[in-house]
């Protein structure tokens, strides 16, 4: 295994121990964010070109999805689970899924928009290498996460 691929594998498993720190959402979320530049940056081979017109756009676009994410479907997670949704009439359960359907179609078109905006600047081979990438990156987050709670 090369070093360009064993780095960020490294830079995930040595840098998660933020979870255990009791550190604020902000500053959780800007060590991720660090890691996410350094983990994409080597698995897309970004020329400097394209690294300075890719990073502000994607760092948008992950700002926008976020917020989305957190605010809205938050607020929807904690409807589902503070036992109200037994006692829901039908009329509120369809506006409820409505409300639900808006925030997927919001993440969908910001998503489509954000292709449509890097396809000017990276090929199509790092497009597919960025998806990819940020499934990996998810998957190993989501696992050291597990991790760390099964420790405690």
């Amino acid at each position: 295994m090369n070093i360009k691929k064993l780095l960020p594998i490294l830079l995930l498993l040595v840098s998660f121990n933020f979870y255990a720190q009791g550190e604020s959402m902000k500053e959780k979320r800007e060590q991720i964010k660090a890691l996410k530049v350094a983990f994409f940056t080597t698995e897309l081979d970004l020329t400097t070109n394209e690294a300075e017109r890719f990073w502000p756009i994607y760092n948008t676009f992950d700002d926008k999805q976020f917020e989305l994410r957190h605010q809205k479907m938050k607020t929807y997670m904690r409807r589902m689970s503070d036992g109200s949704l037994d006692k829901i009439t039908e009329k509120e359960a369809n506006t409820f899924l409505s409300q639900i359907e808006d925030t997927e179609e919001e993440l969908f078109l910001l998503r489509k928009k954000f292709m449509q905006n890097v396809r000017t600047i990276l090929p199509a081979v790092k497009i597919v290498k960025l998806k990819k990438a940020e499934e990996d990156f998810n998957r190993k987050l989501l696992q050291q996460y597990r991790n760390k709670g099964q420790k405690k």
